[in-house]
């Protein structure tokens, strides 16, 4: 008898241990619930913040600068000498070494990237697709001064060999490089897009008797089609907002030329010299470097626009 109530007495104390810790443990857990969601909100409240704050120094430095410069003058301007005795601001050899530069890159990168990312999606086998996705997309992890010395030092003394008019800095060796750097982001993504569209449709259009190149082309592609086009408009993106590169190879000459043997600056690499120069706090060519960046954002804003509007108008529901 007194062991059965030794026992009844061992059992009564671990239930009661029992209890106590799953209180600790709701405690904890009903902490937890509350502590949590504040935390992301703070997180994402500081995001957000952050965004707002850089907005507001970008406004308020521009229109400081439009207070001594034309607005017109600014985006009309063919001339950049911000050094000069009479210095002139014009924008326009900035974007225009800018938009060159990401168009030569998208012509590299869009189809290679777009036939990639059909081989990947479409031809290659589950292991070799396991094995090159990887692989490709280690292109994007190599740091972006690599590819400008990379620009420099090699592609643009290759060049020369084939034209010998190209200038030791130019506009299309940097162009051409950050295609190569581009292609993982195109080919990932649209790959991506690709593998999303349902096997039943592939093998719907194999029975009616397309071919597998067929069934690509005039299939899965448009059915692919609003990835395929965000991916592309994140690559343009991308490219515009590039700096090492076009930095180190492209040349500080701010020329208004569409002639890509011909040195030219982009807005990234104008940023780059200013902030890293000797301009005075305060200065004109101070001031201008808000402009300039101010304009950048504009342009990558309006492209990310574009690619949520492209993806939201011709997205597929499967």
């Amino acid at each position: 008898m007194s062991n059965y109530n030794h026992a009844k007495r061992d059992d009564t104390v671990r239930v009661k241990t029992l209890i106590e810790q799953q209180k600790d443990t709701k405690t904890l857990l009903y902490f937890g619930e509350k502590f949590i969601p504040k935390l992301l909100f703070v997180v994402a409240f500081l995001s957000i913040l952050t965004t707002v704050g850089i907005v507001l120094v970008l406004v308020t430095e521009t229109f400081e600068f439009f207070q001594r410069v034309s607005v017109i003058e600014f985006f009309t301007g063919t001339v950049l000498k911000p050094l000069s005795q009479n210095p002139e601001f014009g924008v326009l050899p900035l974007i225009n070494g800018t938009i060159v530069s990401s168009v030569i890159a998208m012509l590299v990168a869009g189809p290679i990237g777009i036939m990639t990312a059909v081989f990947l999606s479409e031809y290659a086998s589950d292991r070799v697709r396991r094995l090159l996705k990887p692989i490709l997309e280690l292109l994007a992890g190599i740091p972006t001064i690599v590819y400008g010395f990379f620009a420099f030092t090699f592609v643009t003394p290759l060049l020369r060999q084939f034209i010998p008019e190209l200038d030791a800095t130019n506009i299309l060796s940097p162009g051409l490089v950050m295609g190569i750097m581009i292609i993982p982001m195109i080919a990932s993504l649209s790959e991506d897009a690709m593998s999303a569209v349902p096997n039943s449709i592939r093998e719907g259009a194999l029975a009616l008797g397309a071919t597998k190149l067929e069934v690509t082309f005039k299939v899965i592609i448009p059915a692919a089609f609003s990835g395929i086009v965000a991916s592309f408009v994140l690559g343009i993106s991308r490219a515009i907002g590039e700096t090492m590169i076009v930095t180190i190879a492209s040349g500080s000459s701010k020329n208004f030329t569409f002639d890509v043997t011909k040195s030219m600056q982009t807005m990234t690499a104008y940023i780059v010299e200013v902030a890293g120069g000797d301009a005075s706090t305060g200065s004109t060519i101070y001031y201008s470097l808000y402009a300039v960046a101010m304009t950048l954002f504009v342009f990558t804003l309006l492209m990310n626009i574009l690619a949520r509007f492209v993806s939201r108008r011709f997205r597929e529901e499967y």
